[in-house]
């Protein structure tokens, strides 16, 4: 199946575990110390009652947990294999509430942003970890918008193309991670 972002409730709500999807459109790089950024941003906004000022406006947006390499010349951007995801699992359900859709990542969620997932209806989807060269092929375009401090942690827009991923957790509350343990255990 193929998708666009940024994502709208009937894609996202469309989407099972399990699903291969390939991603086309603006995604967002994002890791742990550019969330706890994002997050201490709108946490800040809300007590100075006043709009955050974000790198990138959350709704619909899909962001890529993923740190990448230097682009060696010719290329778009280096390596850009996805990191573990539960680093953002504090930030994520706050971002989530403030528009973000899709999260893409690999390991486990907690079961709070799993809980998240289900209220604020978004996806989180694992990208093939090992693959970091293969997977940055589908990078058209990267661009740093925030955080050049952060290094290979700034907040950069990337134009994806047939991004290969997989549905981990979708807004039913099911997890691919526990669908396959179940399925290999009848199997054993």
């Amino acid at each position: 199946m193929k998708i666009q972002a940024p994502l709208s409730d009937a894609v996202v709500n469309s989407l099972s575990a399990g699903d291969k999807i390939t991603l086309s459109g603006v995604i967002y790089t994002s890791r742990d110390a550019a969330h706890k950024r994002i997050y201490d941003e709108i946490i800040l906004a809300g007590k100075e009652k006043r709009a955050p000022k974000l790198p990138f406006d959350l709704k619909g947006s899909v962001v890529y947990y993923v740190g990448p390499t230097p682009a060696k010349p010719g290329q778009v951007i280096g390596s850009a294999g996805p990191t573990t995801s539960y680093r953002m699992d504090a930030y994520s359900p706050l971002l989530m509430e403030h528009g973000l859709k899709g999260m893409i990542g690999k390991g486990k969620r907690s079961p709070e942003v799993i809980e998240a997932i289900k209220k604020y209806k978004a996806i989180y989807f694992a990208a093939v970890g090992g693959a970091a060269a293969l997977l940055s092929q589908h990078i058209k375009k990267a661009d740093l918008i925030a955080y050049d401090d952060l290094g290979p942690e700034a907040v950069r827009r990337l134009e994806v193309e047939d991004f290969p991923l997989i549905v981990i957790n979708d807004t039913k509350g099911n997890d691919l991670y526990e669908i396959g343990v179940k399925q290999y255990s009848r199997l054993a």
